[in-house]
């Protein structure tokens, strides 16, 4: 009998010591989570009071203050939880119904949240926060109403301004940037579209439908890179969504080929850049913001094949959809590159007229200006027939072949043979020219070394003298000069 008693008494001390324990360890917990929230470091906060709650289930004070961190963080689905676990607990608790208020209006949870304000007042009268509160509710209600009706009415411009006033009072409210997300698609504003989406899938856990209509609209906007983010969070959620799912292996194609096009194109491999995006393009036949990207890169790798014409056509392919400062200078390039000064000054001025401070434009426009000025002179690549970008032994060799064809003593007395003198001179003149690094460089900024009247003419320049190799060769030469 001694023992029995002896060994409850033992147990009930070892108990009273856990609990003491126990009741410490919690105390700690909620100083600690009240350090970190003064702190706002929240998230270190809801940890002690996460650990608070598991050791006193029944503490109707821990529960509203971990809410209040819920709240601060944006949780409101959880923060309610606490709410609603402080009220059942301790149902006079004013303040918690008050902060369940406000959070149930906010999400536009109008008869719930007037409720909880009625009961604070039957508790508390002439609690001014709960009678403003109170007070809202009616005209949002109504400012509701209007907003469907405007929508239904197609009036989009007018319901997006009423329901940003609503969405002032109701933030959390997922249906609201739903609603003005639509008007936002309608007015054809993607961008405030796309933003209001994307609160949703904050608002929202779990938000497949969120997320897919989050990346169809970035995928609309041409950013499709963002799209395939967007849309593996979908999958991330349910990898078998039956629109998540097809939409991602569209995309992930898309993004693809344009990766592969953009990659090739900073390599220099214009082959494979216009390879891939055409293949970007027959995937994607209908949405303009993705066939921009593909019609802007076959613009550039275009231009680098020097297949001008199909460059040109791409450019103007790719303005049709979007004019912005960027497709215009590679346009302007082409053009420049076609020689087309006129066509390559508009679309700089154009770009300029954009962005005044482009450097890329600035610096284009003055090319094509000087390189108008000189081909109204003497273009020497267009003597020789050669491009800008040809070889010292590209241009040697096109200058033999001219050479031979002009020379001079090929013709007869007359008009033919002083056109021949002249070509022949021009000939020479590029060949100087074109062979000269200096000079070549200093005619590709659009000067002509060999004018006279620029004063860096180079005196004693003899044509005929450049054919002092042929000497020997087949093809023998004999000059005459009248």
């Amino acid at each position: 009998m001694y023992h029995s008693c002896l060994l409850l008494v033992l147990l009930d001390l070892s108990l009273e010591v856990a609990a003491s324990v126990s009741q410490t360890e919690i105390e700690r917990h909620l100083d600690l989570g009240r350090d970190f929230l003064a702190k706002g470091q929240f998230q270190d906060a809801l940890s002690h009071y996460h650990a608070a709650v598991e050791g006193d289930p029944n503490n109707y004070l821990t529960y509203y203050k971990r809410g209040t961190v819920y709240l601060a963080l944006g949780k409101a689905k959880f923060a309610l939880l606490d709410l609603d676990k402080v009220l059942e607990l301790k149902p006079d608790f004013t303040s918690a119904r008050l902060q369940r208020g406000n959070v149930l209006l906010k999400q536009a949870k109008f008869e719930e949240a007037e409720t909880d304000f009625r009961d604070v007042l039957a508790i508390d009268p002439h609690n001014e926060d709960a009678l403003n509160s109170l007070y809202k509710i009616a005209p949002v209600q109504e400012d509701m109403h209007k907003a469907e009706f405007l929508v239904r009415k197609g009036d989009h411009a007018e319901a997006v301004s009423l329901i940003t006033r609503i969405i002032e009072v109701c933030p959390w409210a997922p249906e609201l940037r739903e609603l003005r997300a639509e008007c936002h698609v309608a007015l054809g504003d993607y961008v405030s579209a796309v933003s209001d989406i994307r609160s949703t899938t904050k608002l929202v856990s779990d938000n497949t439908r969120g997320y897919f209509k989050l990346s169809s609209l970035l995928y609309r906007l041409g950013q499709v890179d963002e799209s395939l983010k967007e849309i593996r969070e979908c999958l991330k959620l349910d990898p078998e969504h039956k629109e998540c799912f097809p939409f991602y292996k569209k995309v992930k194609k898309v993004a693809k080929f344009l990766s592969d096009a953009e990659t090739s194109d900073q390599t220099g491999d214009n082959k494979g850049c216009i390879d891939a995006a055409r293949k970007a393009l027959n995937n994607e036949p209908a949405v303009l913001n993705v066939r921009f990207l593909a019609f802007q890169l076959l613009c550039k790798c275009y231009a680098g094949t020097a297949k001008l014409e199909e460059a040109i056509k791409s450019c103007q392919d790719a303005m049709k959809i979007r004019r912005e400062p960027g497709i215009l200078c590679d346009s302007a390039e082409a053009y420049l590159a076609a020689e087309m000064y006129d066509d390559a000054i508009r679309d700089y001025k154009e770009a300029l007229e954009q962005d005044p401070g482009l450097q890329r434009a600035k610096e284009g426009l003055q090319k094509a200006q000087q390189r108008q000025k000189v081909s109204e002179t003497r273009d020497y690549y267009k003597i020789l027939g050669v491009p800008r970008t040809a070889t010292k032994k590209d241009i040697t060799k096109a200058y033999r072949k001219a050479a031979q064809k002009w020379h001079p003593d090929n013709f007869q007395e007359g008009e033919e043979k002083k056109h021949a003198q002249k070509k022949f001179i021009d000939i020479a003149a590029a060949k100087e020219v074109l062979t000269d690094d200096e000079k070549r460089a200093k005619f590709d900024r659009g000067e002509d070394p060999l004018d006279p009247e620029s004063g860096k003419h180079q005196h004693g320049f003899n044509p005929f003298q450049e054919f002092n190799h042929f000497h020997g060769s087949p093809f023998q030469f004999k000059f005459h000069f009248n």
